[in-house]
């Protein structure tokens, strides 16, 4: 289990607004508490935040928003202290446009060694003054932006497939790889557990450079044969970069970010001797709908057991909509975050909880046009509001200035007044809370893996009509010990219909059971010997 941590987002301890090292440490032993094995932490990099430090310009550094390599380092020390590892957030397609290479290469010459670096290129047309292909940017409108030579004419242009202020790297070059290998052994060296591989299906573009007309989309999950997502020399990087964390001690590991439609191709990147393992966002993406995850489900599961690997799930992140709210919302998305977890939490593999959704906080939907920092809303002309409603920062305690977030109440997002209701403290003191479910969760997942109940145990789906559930059931055993029921129907159901008994033993529940045979609408269970019901 690892949790991710939104660094700037997570908790203050300068008073400034902005969530640094210095908060994460605070908070160490209450992540502890929660019952994880890992935190993942955000882009905490030297960086002019255009896009929220995923434009890194120093990638040996600390930015001193966050602090420094000191609060780092002691960051490491005090996690590896109460059990936990540290990942580390890498960004390989692209650079800041203030790192030292894209300014190095502005000031060369076209077909310098400087400008080798990246994917300059010259534009279409007479004057040049078309842009090289059609690609779209993921955060809306071009690609490609032009430069002004040394001389000052209008020159080439260079391909940035998220905002201008990143413009991506050529992973074709071996100067690029050289360095970030070193940057992978600088981390390492210091004590860090592994990385999250930020865009990495994206590395390696065709070199051929086509248009894409119409047949592929820049966002969303790639299709295969798409030119600039999932091209298959990526996997030679990842290999290299496989080969270096086998050097260190301590099972260092590797998670990739890949927008993927294909589970096979998705499987590719966790093969044996690559990367570790991969964010499954078809399982994120699914409706709350039986069918729509039994597919995402299978689809994992199967592709990832053909590599020898296990998938990894995950509900929420920094860049999605949060999961209480793509639920519907309310008191009916709160319901089915709860029992999504439960869910998620039966599946083999391993999971990450994003920080905040074991609080049951929803995305914020209203914040103020001047407040909204995403460069999304910016380049689509305000058609789309971007991903700052899922970065507001973390309520901690009810009353406090910021809620706890900052001493002095300061908030670079602000928060609603209706998360009182939610902050950490008073959820800690009500045993029927969404971060007590996280904890109970948590705990059983780690006895039922230590007992029967095993990493390895293949998941068995149980026919709905098994039971006489209905389609809108879903439900799978594990082995000889856990069964996992959810209801997404829009009544209750009796988990033995027709028989007099009752479960064997009930572990954990999403919602209160008033009658331990019945299981509301939008619920799930957790059941031990759901295969054998016994009589009364």
């Amino acid at each position: 289990m690892i949790y991710q941590i939104y660094p700037r987002s997570f908790a203050d301890s300068d008073g400034d607004g902005i969530g640094d090292l210095g908060g994460v440490r605070a908070h160490l032993a209450e992540i502890s508490d929660l019952g994880v094995d890992a935190i993942w932490l955000n882009p905490f990099y030297p960086s002019p935040q255009a896009d929220a430090g995923y434009d890194v310009a120093d990638y040996r550094g600390v930015d001193p928003l966050f602090g420094t390599l000191a609060d780092l380092d002691a960051l490491l020390d005090e996690a590896h202290a109460l059990g936990l590892r540290v990942l580390v957030d890498l960004v390989p397609n692209h650079t800041s446009s203030a790192h030292e290479w894209f300014r190095a290469a502005l000031a060369a010459d076209p077909g310098s060694a400087e400008r080798a670096r990246y994917l300059f290129r010259d534009g279409r047309g007479p004057d040049e003054d078309r842009a090289p292909n059609d690609w779209q940017s993921v955060f809306g409108g071009p690609a490609w932006t032009r430069v002004s030579e040394p001389a000052g004419a209008a020159g080439q242009w260079y391909l940035h497939l998220f905002a201008p202020e990143q413009p991506d790297l050529d992973w074709m070059n071996p100067e690029v790889r050289a360095e970030f290998e070193s940057i992978l052994r600088f981390w390492l060296d210091r004590g860090v557990d592994g990385f999250r591989i930020d865009v990495a299906h994206g590395l390696a573009k065709d070199p051929a450079l086509p248009d894409i007309a119409g047949r592929y989309s820049t966002a969303g999950l790639a299709k295969i044969g798409h030119p600039h997502w999932d091209q298959d020399e990526v996997h030679e990087v990842y290999r290299s970069w496989r080969r270096i964390g086998d050097e260190y001690a301590g099972d260092r590991m590797f998670v990739a970010e890949a927008y993927l439609t294909s589970p096979e191709r998705l499987a590719r990147y966790v093969r044996q001797d690559e990367l570790h393992t991969a964010f499954n966002f078809r399982f994120l993406m699914a409706p709350w709908e039986p069918a729509s995850l039994r597919d995402a489900i299978d689809g994992s599961i199967d592709s990832h057991a053909r590599v020898g690997a296990l998938p990894t799930w995950v509900l929420s992140n920094h860049d999605v909509v949060r999961h209480v709210t793509r639920y519907g919302g309310g008191a009916l998305g709160l319901r089915r975050a709860r029992a999504a977890v439960l869910l998620m939490l039966a599946l083999p593999g391993s999971a990450y909880i994003y920080q905040g959704e074991e609080l049951g906080l929803p995305e914020v939907e209203d914040l103020p046009d001047e407040m909204l920092q995403d460069p999304t809303f910016v380049r689509t002309g305000g058609k789309e509001r971007g991903r700052d409603g899922c970065r507001v920062p973390l309520p901690w305690t009810a009353g406090a200035p910021a809620f706890g977030f900052s001493p002095t109440g300061a908030s670079w997002l602000p928060q609603p007044p209706e998360w009182e209701a939610l902050t950490r403290d008073r959820q800690t003191a009500d045993p029927s809370s969404m971060l007590q479910l996280y904890r109970d969760a948590l705990r059983l997942r780690a006895e039922q893996r230590s007992g029967a109940h095993v990493p390895g145990e293949p998941l068995e789906w149980i026919d709905p009509l098994e039971h006489a559930w209905g389609p809108d059931v879903l439900a799978f055993r594990r082995g000889s010990g856990l069964t996992c029921v959810v209801n997404m129907s829009a009544g209750p159901l009796a988990l033995y219909p027709g028989d007099d008994g009752a479960v064997t033993r009930i572990l954990l529940a999403s919602e209160s059971l008033d009658d331990p045979g019945v299981l509301p609408a939008d619920t799930a269970v957790w059941v031990i010997g759901m295969d054998r019901p016994t009589s009364g």
